[in-house]
């Protein structure tokens, strides 16, 4: 995954001024969810203040904080502000395990990339004999950026049980108008896969829709790996039977691509082309030699690590390391990992438990020409 969409986080914050970092549960399940939200912030809010927060950054979070009221159900917040300034809010799909609150010489935006990770761009198809929905999802968003629903003609559309050979030119129009509706669903999920440049299609609905669908789309594939599931587009029911196998299924593909990572990370720590453990991991960083941060969710157990402000990417175990350098300063490893990692352009992978003797750091470096 990219990380270049944390880069607004580390532009701009001031000399030295410290940032206040906020992950909190804004799930809109319960009636009285607002309370619900209003009383984490202010357990958040009491918590900042202890550890020194300025007052400009909390009243600047006073009014940002609260989720995104239009998202039903679960769903989490996270926030940074530094020098009275918001230098960035995200909306996360996945709450946070626990809500967390950090003031720290830098942004620590660990529970964002960790929730952007495990999303994929991904598209939802409902067909049926009359049409399709088709949603198109990119990577952690609450919304389509593609949306289309086709309601093909319904003339003939049902079939009879009829054995007179009158009926058969009616079989061969139902036939035919289903055909011609699965043809148009299909060049939508082409458009829509494309559009988001889908890892995941996700199809499901009427069997013998479904049927010609997938016959449509083996015949011209679209991007990403196509994915049968549970649910339609018919009723209420329906659909939310389809909302459950869709977040099911995404679930198994996420954890797929992860299994695929570990997988790679094995073969290239055999062959001298990955690091693990932070000493290793942020001596590569440092020389700019990876291709991928791994790391896994849980930091408690976070060691110190040193840094420098005049150049992000530089880490350390030990500040004479710097030299004379005076901007040196010091802060637990992820969060410092993930700056060098931004500022190198190094791309971002949740390292799934169990995290082995990693100290759940590892690194896929880059092949040297």
């Amino acid at each position: 995954m990219d990380l270049a969409f944390l880069q607004p986080l580390y532009e701009d914050t001031g000399d030295a001024a410290p940032v206040v970092s906020v992950h909190l549960d804004t799930t809109r399940a319960a009636h009285d969810a607002d309370k619900q939200i209003e009383l984490r912030w202010r357990a958040a809010r009491r918590s900042l203040a202890e550890q020194g927060a300025a007052e400009a950054d909390l009243a600047v979070l006073d009014g940002a904080v609260g989720g995104v009221a239009e998202v039903p159900g679960p769903q989490g917040e996270a926030l940074f502000a530094s020098a009275g300034r918001l230098l960035g809010a995200f909306t996360l799909v996945e709450p946070p395990a626990r809500d967390s609150a950090r003031v720290l010489p830098v942004p620590d935006p660990l529970g964002v990339a960790v929730d952007r990770d495990h999303q994929l761009p991904h598209v939802v198809v409902a067909v049926d004999r009359e049409g399709a929905d088709v949603e198109a999802y990119p990577a952690a968003a609450h919304a389509p950026a593609f949306r289309r629903t086709f309601n093909g003609s319904t003339l003939h559309i049902s079939r009879v049980r009829a054995g007179a050979e009158a009926m058969a030119s009616y079989h061969r129009r139902t036939v035919h108008v289903w055909e011609e509706n699965t043809s148009v669903a299909a060049d939508d999920v082409r458009a829509a896969a494309a559009e988001v440049g889908a890892a995941v299609v996700l199809i499901a609905g009427d069997p013998k829709a479904l049927g010609l669908l997938r016959e449509n789309l083996t015949a011209r594939p679209p991007a990403g790996e196509l994915v049968y599931v549970e649910g339609g587009r018919t009723d209420a029911s329906a659909r939310q039977g389809l909302r459950a196998s869709v977040d099911e299924a995404m679930r198994e593909a996420m954890a797929r691509s992860h299994q695929e990572v570990l997988r790679r990370l094995d073969e290239e720590l055999a062959g001298g082309r990955a690091a693990e453990g932070i000493p290793a991991v942020e001596e590569a960083l440092s020389q700019g030699r990876v291709e991928a941060l791994l790391l896994a969710a849980d930091r408690g157990a976070d060691p110190t690590l040193y840094a420098s402000r005049r150049d992000p990417r530089l880490l350390g175990t030990d500040p004479a390391a710097f030299g004379d350098d005076p901007t040196v300063f010091s802060a637990p490893a992820a969060p410092l990992l993930l700056r060098s990692a931004v500022a190198g352009g190094t791309a971002f992978t949740e390292l799934l438990p169990p995290a082995r003797h990693t100290d759940g750091v590892a690194a896929l470096l880059r092949h040297q020409v």
